[in-house]
């Protein structure tokens, strides 16, 4: 066998039928592919590798909770103040909406930085149930929201253990 590749006729003739890197179909097509990819920035003058940075869009991850005596919700906003929250009440659905805006300037001998980030979350959350609108309670403390929902009365009263038999 010439190289650590072996050729195909090789192969065959040591009764190994283990496909060589040369056997699978565009495989030079896609290294030059992957090269063009690493490349891509780099080499063209304009800026350094690590200015280049994935792109994320903003979304509020929210945790629903339901208990015998409310339904509580947590929302993880980072960055969202509260004056850019709304928070609304439906005949069966909770809306949360905001908006986050950081703007953050450094200056220092030789350079100006400028970054901004923007983006809005809009969430409606469907409710199992009646709520006691007037005692509904929102917080907002280390960018996370909790909204307490308490169960209207009529739903407290009409849940009903079932017991089951067995047999």
């Amino acid at each position: 066998m010439k190289g650590a590749v072996a050729t195909r006729e090789e192969a065959r003739q040591n009764g190994s039928n283990l496909a060589t890197t040369r056997d699978v179909p565009f495989y030079s097509l896609q290294k030059e592919l992957n090269k063009l990819f690493e490349d891509f920035g780099r080499g063209f003058g304009f800026f350094p590798q690590t200015v280049f940075e994935p792109i994320t869009e903003f979304h509020a991850k929210v945790e629903v909770k339901e208990n015998e005596k409310e339904i509580l919700v947590t929302a993880e906003v980072p960055g969202v103040e509260l004056k850019d929250i709304d928070i609304s009440l439906r005949s069966d659905a909770l809306a949360i909406q905001g908006e986050k805006k950081q703007e953050k300037e450094e200056k220092e001998k030789g350079y100006y930085r400028m970054e901004r980030s923007y983006g809005a979350f809009y969430r409606l959350i469907p409710l199992p149930c009646s709520v006691e609108r007037d005692h509904v309670k929102a917080t907002l403390k280390d960018g996370v929201l909790k909204i307490s929902l308490p169960k209207a009365k009529e739903v407290l009263q009409t849940e009903k253990k079932i017991s089951v038999n067995q047999g």
